[in-house]
């Protein structure tokens, strides 16, 4: 596999390698993944990614295998036994803001029929399909990921500045952004454009 072409990066951690090989930029709609990233993506602002990849079970075993109406539910005493959880990042405004997003969560889920119905309308239910050549290429943000950024702070949701919005919008494959050179870049397009 060493003469795979990979975006640069994913290095060559093996938990970022699979990363970058099975999940980044493949569209998802399924209601817990879209959720999972959000709580993770939120949880990453700060760090590295490679830092909450490692963490990425214990978010799952703590928060609930990311069902959002359990989550929701989290009271003080549940946020105060997960600020006390070494498997998560232990910061209480992140901890508050996936409980509080959690319940955002739902609400678009009763406004929208589904929160992938909603977050997808931005895009028209399409993914951009950008042609990157090289990592200098691929922005922080865009205006899209700040008009997303800003109708989420408007329906409750915090962590969800543009940079996390954007992160969010390239992992569930809202945009594909590996780079025209990278053995994924054909075969996440022909994914969006087999829906």
């Amino acid at each position: 596999m060493t003469d795979v072409q990979r975006c640069g990066w994913c290095g060559d951690d093996p938990l970022y390698v699979a990363y970058h090989d099975e999940e980044w930029g493949v569209p998802i709609h399924d209601e817990r993944t879209l959720f999972e990233f959000l709580i993770l993506e939120g949880a990453q602002a700060g760090l590295s990614w490679s830092t909450i990849l490692k963490k990425r079970e214990g978010y799952r075993r703590a928060f609930a295998d990311f069902e959002a109406a359990e989550v929701a539910r989290f009271g003080d005493e549940r946020i105060a036994t997960l600020l006390n959880d070494p498997g998560i990042v232990r910061n209480r405004l992140k901890v508050r803001s996936a409980v509080a997003n959690a319940q955002a969560f739902l609400k678009v889920q009763d406004d929208w029929g589904s929160f992938s119905e909603y977050i997808w309308s931005f895009v028209d239910g399409q993914p951009i399909q950008n042609a990157w050549h090289s990592l200098s290429e691929i922005p922080a943000t865009t205006p899209l990921a700040e008009k997303i950024s800003k109708d989420l702070k408007a329906r409750g949701f915090r962590f969800v500045g543009p940079t996390i919005v954007y992160a969010h919008m390239q992992a569930t494959g809202m945009v594909n952004d590996h780079l025209v050179d990278c053995f994924r870049y054909p075969e996440i397009a022909a994914l969006s454009n087999s829906r």
